[in-house]
């Protein structure tokens, strides 16, 4: 019988496969369960509806991307910490810190897991962070740390 899978089944098949199956399988597991559809004309259609609709939105995912990630090129964060000798800081900033003044100061909200920092920046001056906006799209965002007066 021929079946759609509607969720990944562990050795079977992933979600919108179309697949061979033995018709017990599918009777008595799969359709019972919900795991799977009967692969009719009807259902084929709506399959191929719905993966167009999805590609059309991942689209429209990546293009936002890039055009935040256009936006946040040109924009430079600049953040005031305490420091000591030879532009070493009291402390450190953090992507969270950085992902606040963003939102307070840019009215962009980003989340914190996004901005890539390997380590925290504990010196003073401008730091190029990365950005990750979509597995396509990393944008560079300056970030500037100065002195508390």
């Amino acid at each position: 019988m021929r079946v759609i899978f509607l969720k990944d089944v562990k050795g079977k098949g992933k979600k919108g496969e179309v697949k061979n199956v033995a018709d017990g399988y599918a009777q008595n597991f799969l359709l019972k369960q919900g795991l799977a559809i009967e692969a009719s004309q009807a259902n084929m259609s709506s399959l191929e509806a719905q993966k167009k609709k999805e590609e059309k939105q991942a689209a429209q995912e990546l293009e936002e991307a890039k055009k935040l990630g256009a936006q946040l090129e040109k924009i430079t964060v600049e953040l005031s910490a305490k420091s000591g000798e030879g532009g070493r800081l009291f402390g450190s900033i953090t992507s969270k810190q950085i992902a606040e003044e963003l939102q307070k100061k840019h009215k962009i909200k980003i989340d914190k897991r996004k901005i890539e920092l390997a380590d925290a920046i504990r010196s003073l001056g401008y730091t190029k962070v990365p950005v990750k906006l979509h597995h396509d799209v990393t944008a560079t965002l300056n970030v500037h740390v100065k002195e508390v007066n």
